[in-house]
C-alpha cells in the first residue's frame, strides 16, 4: 500500500506581513515559516494509518516551493513519513491551485498511490481547491473536510464537516483523496530519535519545469492589507452611567449614518 501526503510551507500567521514592491505577494524576509496547520493533520492521519497496518504502507510526502521547503519535508519525515519529494520553485507564489495540483499529479500518476492526504486548505491562500483538482485529474474518489477517518480492507469510512454544524458519514473505496479539517487528530511532535532518523531518509528533488506543463488559470494581480479600524471606546463607571453613555453614542452614530 502506498500513501502520498501533500504539504505546503506557509508563513507563521503571527508574522508581520509587508507586500512586495510589485504588490503581488508578501515579502518573505524576516518571516518565520512552518508546515500549513491543515497539512499537519494530513501527515498525522497517514502515519496513524501506517501504524494501524503494522508499518506496511510507504508514506511519501511532497511539497512545492523554494529551498527552505526542505525544512518542512524533513519535519514530515521526522513525524513518520518515509520518503520526501521537494519540487524546487522559487516562484511558487505565482502558481495557482490548478498548477500546483498539476505538479502533484504529474509526480503521482502511475505510481499506484492508494490514498492521497492533503490539508483542507492552505493558510496563506485558503483556496481549498488543490485536493479536489488532484482527485479529478487522477480520477480518484474525493472526500473533503474530513473530521473523522477510518480504514478497513480497502474502504475508507469518513465523517465530513458540513455547514451549520452538520456532519455527513461517507464510505468510499480506494484509491481516494482525503482533505483534512482541523480537529481530525492531534499531530505529534517529532522526537529527537526520529529527527535523527529523518536525516537518513531519502529525499528527491525535482525542478518545477520537470513536472509543470500547465499555464495558470488564475493570476493574482494584487494583494493588500484591509483598512485599519478605528480604536474602540471603553466605558467606565456604574451600570446606569455606562448605559446612558452607550445610548448616546448609538444615537450619534445613527444620526451620522442617516
Amino acid at each position: 500500500m502506498k500513501l502520498l501526503v501533500c504539504i505546503k510551507q506557509v508563513p507563521d500567521m503571527d508574522s508581520k506581513f509587508r507586500g512586495t514592491v510589485d504588490g503581488k505577494w508578501f515579502d518573505d524576509n524576516d518571516i518565520a515559516f512552518r508546515i500549513n496547520e491543515y497539512d499537519e493533520y494530513a501527515i498525522e492521519e497517514a502515519v496513524r494509518l501506517k501504524e494501524q497496518l503494522m508499518n506496511e504502507p510507504i508514506i511519501t510526502v511532497i511539497s512545492v516551493g523554494p529551498k527552505r521547503v526542505e525544512d518542512a519535508v524533513k519535519k514530515a519525515l521526522a513525524m513518520g513519513c518515509d520518503k520526501g519529494v521537494h519540487v524546487l520553485d522559487d516562484a511558487y507564489f505565482e502558481k495557482d491551485s490548478w498548477q500546483i495540483a498539476a505538479v502533484i499529479t504529474a509526480f503521482a500518476r502511475g505510481k499506484g498511490f492508494d490514498l492521497i492526504f492533503t490539508g483542507l486548505q492552505s493558510q496563506d491562500r485558503g483556496s481549498a481547491q488543490v485536493g479536489g483538482i488532484i482527485a479529478e485529474r487522477l480520477d480518484y474518489q474525493c472526500v473533503t473536510t474530513v473530521v473523522s477517518f477510518s480504514f478497513n480492507d480497502g474502504t475508507v469510512l469518513a465523517k465530513r464537516e458540513l455547514e451549520g454544524g452538520l456532519k455527513a458519514i461517507v464510505k468510499v473505496k480506494t484509491p481516494a483523496v482525503i482533505t483534512c479539517q482541523l480537529g481530525l487528530n492531534l499531530p505529534r511532535y517529532p522526537t529527537l530519535p526520529n529527527i535523527m532518523k529523518a536525516k537518513r531518509k531519502e529525499t528527491l528533488t525535482f525542478l518545477i519545469t520537470d513536472l509543470l506543463k500547465e499555464k495558470a488559470l488564475l493570476v493574482t494581480e494584487k494583494i493588500y492589507a484591509p483598512p485599519k479600524r478605528g480604536g474602540g471606546v471603553v466605558l467606565e463607571g456604574d451600570v446606569k452611567t455606562m448605559a446612558d453613555r452607550l445610548i448616546g453614542i448609538l444615537k450619534d452614530k445613527t444620526t451620522v449614518l442617516r
